[in-house]
């Protein structure tokens, strides 16, 4: 039996002195939470292309193609009720409906005969036929990061205008982004815009891809890139989705029966089209705006987008947020790059240090260069540098596991906040079972990798109301915003909904420069 005047505290395998549970002591730092309180709404609904699948019926046609002919079949009268009928249910739940039908049935057009000689009734039916509604945030609202807004018109002063990001999980656990417009001011005040009852998706394009840094990525999954090189071999230096699509088909015919090949292919236009642009429409209001997963690399959801304002040393701005791309089995890091959050790129991150989930850029380059929070092995937190913002190679261990309630693992909560005592990073951390809880670091302004303090107890953990929900016991952030002398720290709460705490920033950094 060890007595208590002998104890020590035990030393990881990695040499990390573990420190003892602190929950029993008083809280250094006054948390308080708001008022509001973002839950998930099921009526908020996008409409998505519905066209069943399955093989070829005994007469020789799809399921869609049967369909379609069940409705060209059809008498005008019973086409004009059954119009009638979607208008009457649906058209109030989304904007334009006139437009959004007539553009399913554009998509199958190809397969309907004379298609310009149909009523304008009977094409919008067929376009019904083929949509269905998609509940974003049936599931949970969740982890969001709070950045002032790029433009601060109505703003009284002494207050400032924010956007808030949120992960929205529909049917089937699949993640989307989300907005929120709102205000806030420096006694730790927050409004948020009322919500539009609609909701819309944007516009897609890709954009011409540079084969040296294509074939790079490649590699780095894993393509041997001899195989890689002849694949692409007959495109040039830049060349277009349309182009490698008909060279992937050209490939195909030749070498049908390889199926290593095949599966090169495969990973050839997963990377390519997860790269591509999306505009919103200009009159749209921020909390209409869902980022849909559009691209094969995210199909099962874009997840914890961390948004921050980054400030080029010339003084312009611009808005990046890494997110996880998931498409049910690999995840993807990728990279969202706005001005005006109208038109958002997204584009793939490249390298060694640019793997797994929680990448955070710092707001502003250090010496030059780009700095990034990360956690690279499940574990650990690691400081990455780059002079390129999607192409990441080298790192360095800054945090690993030590107090009681972050053993399991340790990860950022979005990106560093600058203050004359140092970097401010919100962490969270995994304990025992699976509960999480958030804590804070403090970097050198010159030097982030330099740890100067930490708090060695949570700074929030799940209150009593807050533990139960989709996934209990979990508080989460993906990014906190300073205004004066406040901190606005939005989490999300079990994976159900989110919330919003407030710290006084000199009081946090007076217990982290103390730790």
């Amino acid at each position: 039996m060890v007595r208590r005047r002998d104890w020590r505290p035990p030393v990881t395998a990695e040499g990390l002195t573990l420190l003892p549970s602190q929950r029993s002591r008083e809280p250094k730092v006054s948390v308080e939470r708001s008022a509001l309180r973002l839950l998930p709404e099921p009526k908020r609904v996008i409409s998505k292309p519905f066209l069943p699948g399955g093989g070829l019926f005994p007469d020789g046609r799809s399921r869609v193609e049967r369909i379609l002919r069940r409705v060209l079949d059809l008498p005008e009268e019973t086409v004009h009720a059954a119009l009638s009928d979607v208008y009457e249910q649906f058209a109030s739940r989304h904007l334009d409906f006139s437009a959004l039908l007539e553009r399913q049935f554009r998509a199958v057009s190809h397969r309907v005969p004379e298609p310009q000689a149909l009523s304008e009734q009977r094409r919008q039916l067929l376009g019904a036929y083929f949509t269905h509604e998609y509940s974003i945030e049936a599931a949970a609202l969740t982890n969001p990061s709070l950045v002032q807004a790029p433009h601060q018109e109505g703003a009284a002063p002494g207050t400032l205008r924010v956007l808030m990001s949120l992960r929205a999980i529909g049917e089937g656990h699949i993640s989307s982004i989300q907005f929120r417009s709102g205000i806030v001011d420096s006694h730790g005040r927050i409004e948020l815009d009322e919500v539009s009852r609609f909701a819309r998706t944007a516009l897609h394009r890709h954009p011409t891809y540079d084969k040296a840094t294509f074939l790079a990525k490649l590699g780095e999954m894993g393509v041997t890139a001899q195989t890689a090189q002849d694949v692409l071999q007959s495109l040039s230096d830049r060349f277009s989705l349309e182009s490698l699509e008909s060279r992937i088909a050209e490939v195909e015919q030749a070498h049908a029966s390889d199926p290593d090949l095949l599966h090169v292919l495969r990973t050839i236009h997963w990377l390519a089209s997860s790269n591509y642009e999306s505009t919103f429409h200009a009159d749209s209001q921020p909390s209409e705006r869902i980022i849909f997963p559009s691209s094969p690399t995210e199909s099962h959801g874009m997840e914890d987008a961390r948004f921050v304002r980054f400030k080029y040393d010339d003084g312009s701005v611009t808005y990046f947020a890494p997110y996880t791309a998931y498409d049910g089995l690999r995840i993807l890091p990728q990279l969202i790059e706005t001005r005006d959050f109208l038109t958002f790129r997204m584009t793939t991150l490249n390298g060694a240090a640019a793997v797994n989930k929680g990448i955070a850029l710092f707001p502003r380059q250090i010496d030059g260069a780009f700095v990034a929070l990360a956690r690279l092995d499940n574990e650990n937190n690691y400081l990455i540098r780059s002079n390129n913002v999607r192409f990441w190679h080298e790192q360095q261990l800054l945090q690993g596991p030590r107090a009681a309630w972050e053993l399991v693992q340790l990860g950022n909560c979005g990106s560093p906040i600058e203050t004359d005592a140092g970097w401010l990073v919100i962490t969270h951390g995994v304990g025992p079972m699976r509960s999480y809880a958030l804590g804070a670091l403090l970097l050198d302004l010159d030097d982030p990798s330099k740890v100067i303090g930490c708090l060695e107890q949570p700074l929030l953990s799940p209150a009593a109301d807050e533990r139960d929900g989709y996934v209990p016991n979990v508080v989460y952030s993906c990014g906190a915003l300073r205004f004066g002398n406040m901190l606005y720290l939005p989490y999300g709460v079990s994976d159900v909904g989110a919330r919003v705490a407030t710290v006084k920033v000199d009081e946090l950094l007076s217990a982290l420069t103390l730790s």
